[in-house]
């Protein structure tokens, strides 16, 4: 950025701000996060207490990724507007009677129902963090914060794994979400004292915008909708790095028990080192992006060099079959977290005042395709079983459906980009 081109001194904020903003935001993340991915420590307990099959699961999995889409177009106008801290505390509101709801459901539709509340309330946790990133710290400092929300969200799904799966003995499944309301709430105290507020007047555009993404000074979504710098990233966020999400936050443990033939705390553990793995990684990913950033190393070059990688990883992982167990899906979730610069990279290339709207519509497409990933993958398994595959072969064919959809998305970006 140029001096005149730079966010306003007065929104800047000084080390010890910026680290507590993150912190508080983080905390919400963390417990978005677990939220996400519990489905998949809890899948055997509430296939066997609901007699779930396997596009059941699926749907009850997607049901979050659902509700968290359905909010993101009019969360980004809201962010934009109101600015992150009114906006994520209404949310995260929505959050505690979702973790009250599930607690209480009595029928897999209760369980849908409060799945999509608990996705629309937790909606607004990374990217309200974002949007305020954007405009109170600076480029190199945004995308390392990026990648430590990034890192947060895989503790918080580490925490769905072994954590969970010990607790249940002590406590049984719905007493959790208890405690999860309750640990939102705390969480809803901190950003309600260290976030600041937002000042109404946006700052002017960033020097250097990737090509494409120039626009003028508009409401709605049709600016962003028209970036063509959007739009080579949409289906990458779609299929490869939606379905990346379906996969560690549901079907890595299914197919750890159904195919690979691990118990159920076999699975989880391989869950828990999954997003170990995934929390090692994003952390990385943090301490290299502003040396990778001065090299030359844009998001855009790093995507089109990670991507075909994750697709072998996947590939194989397809044809081992049985012999997959966690680290492959780890290593493929590794290899698939290039995506993850994908939403900072968005953001930077609009100017703050349609920071909002540009991360929450990317955010949507990523969404999107984790709930169609989900429910789609669970509806192959289903289909495939049914034409007559043994279940191991099932899940191969179903994930070889979505491998072809991933080159796909790739071919698009590869055949369009010019960041590279």
């Amino acid at each position: 950025m140029t001096p005149t081109d730079a966010v306003p001194a007065p929104d800047r904020l000084g080390a010890r701000a910026a680290a507590l903003v993150f912190l508080a935001f983080a905390a919400a993340y963390f417990f978005s996060a677990l939220l996400r991915a519990i489905t998949a420590t809890l899948a055997p307990v509430l296939t066997q207490e609901f007699s779930l099959q396997s596009r059941d699961l699926g749907l009850l999995a997607g049901g979050y990724f659902l509700g968290f889409a359905a909010v993101q177009l009019p969360l980004g106008t809201w962010l934009d507007r109101h600015g992150p801290r009114r906006v994520i505390l209404g949310f995260l509101s929505l959050a505690v009677a979702g973790c009250l709801a599930f607690s209480a459901a009595g029928s897999f539709a209760g369980l849908l129902a409060a799945r999509v509340l608990l996705g629309m309330g937790v909606g607004a946790c990374l990217m309200s963090a974002l949007t305020g990133y954007r405009r109170w710290f600076d480029a190199a400092t945004l995308l390392r914060a990026n990648s430590w929300m990034l890192m947060t969200g895989s503790l918080g799904m580490l925490a769905s794994t072994l954590p969970v799966q010990w607790l249940m003995p002590l406590t049984g499944w719905r007493a959790l979400f208890w405690l999860l309301a309750a640990l939102i709430l705390m969480s809803m105290a901190a950003i309600a004292w260290l976030v600041p507020p937002w000042r109404a007047c946006a700052p002017p555009a960033p020097a250097g915008l990737p090509p494409g993404s120039a626009i003028l000074d508009e409401t709605g979504y049709a600016p962003i909708w028209r970036s063509r710098y959007f739009r080579r990233l949409a289906p990458l966020g779609f299929f490869n790095y939606g379905g990346m999400v379906a996969i560690q936050t549901l079907w890595a443990g299914p197919w750890m028990v159904r195919v690979a033939g691990n118990t159920a705390l076999e699975s989880a553990t391989g869950l828990f080192w999954i997003n170990a793995c995934m929390l090692v990684t994003f952390w990385g990913w943090g301490m290299v992006n502003p040396h990778l950033a001065r090299r030359g190393w844009s998001a855009g070059r790093l995507i089109a060099w990670g991507v075909p990688l994750s697709l072998a990883v996947l590939a194989f992982n397809i044809l081992a079959g049985s012999a997959t167990g966690w680290p492959g899906w780890a290593l493929f979730c590794m290899t698939s977290s290039v995506m993850g610069l994908a939403q900072p990279a968005v953001g930077m290339s609009f100017k703050a005042a349609l920071a909002g709207r540009a991360l929450s519509a990317f955010n949507l497409i990523i969404f999107a395709g984790v709930f169609v990933a989900q429910w789609g993958l669970g509806l192959l398994i289903d289909g495939f079983s049914a034409m007559g595959l043994a279940q191991a072969a099932s899940f191969q064919a179903a994930m070889a459906v979505y491998l072809c959809c991933g080159i796909a998305a790739y071919g698009y970006f590869a055949s369009v980009n010019t960041d590279n």
